[in-house]
């Protein structure tokens, strides 16, 4: 299962690539539209072939949980992974901008700190949302009880997260002083 997983990431960067060549270098932005519009099939596939395996008898392990975190996270990150991309493919083949980086400080750096942690969040709520799913499908605790481990693992890290993305609305971040 866990090759599937990275054949799924790399299936992912595939698309993501490929349209993107399509739009910038064979010009051609509809084909390369169509491209990035695969990009969620994989996380269908993904899902649809963690349900078979599962179905089949399987028991639910660590690659089963990492599979509904992957879609989890790719909901919610995969359309900045793929602006981030598509910015960086423009400026290096077909004469975009240079990408900005901003080093935020103060309030708006502690407010991009908290969007960030929010959409940890909505990643975390997707990929437990398909866990429990994947619970109630197969309907077995001993076949599934590695998924609440990981439901409650990763709801710390989650917890950790907000500890370190709030911590910045009460300690800001400083401008770096030249001097």
């Amino acid at each position: 299962m866990i090759v599937f997983i990275i054949a799924c990431e790399i299936l992912f960067w595939l698309f993501v690539v490929a349209g993107l060549a399509c739009r910038y270098l064979l010009r051609s932005p509809k084909i390369g539209a169509a491209l990035l519009l695969c990009t969620p099939l994989v996380d269908v596939v993904l899902l649809v072939a963690t349900a078979i395996h599962l179905r089949s008898g399987a028991e639910a392990n660590f690659a089963h949980g990492l599979a509904a975190i992957y879609i989890g996270v790719s909901l919610v990150y995969g359309h900045s992974m793929i602006r981030w991309a598509d910015v960086q493919f423009a400026h290096r083949f077909a004469g975009g901008p240079a990408p900005v980086k901003q080093r935020l400080t103060g309030a708006p750096h502690a407010r991009q700190e908290r969007a960030g942690w929010y959409r940890h969040l909505a990643a975390w709520a997707i990929g437990c949302g398909i866990l429990y799913g994947i619970i109630l499908m197969v309907n077995n605790p001993e076949q599934t009880d590695s998924l609440g481990r990981i439901i409650q693992g990763w709801m710390v890290v989650l917890g950790i997260d907000f500890l370190i993305s709030f911590s910045y609305t009460l300690w800001p971040r400083e401008s770096k002083s030249t001097g």
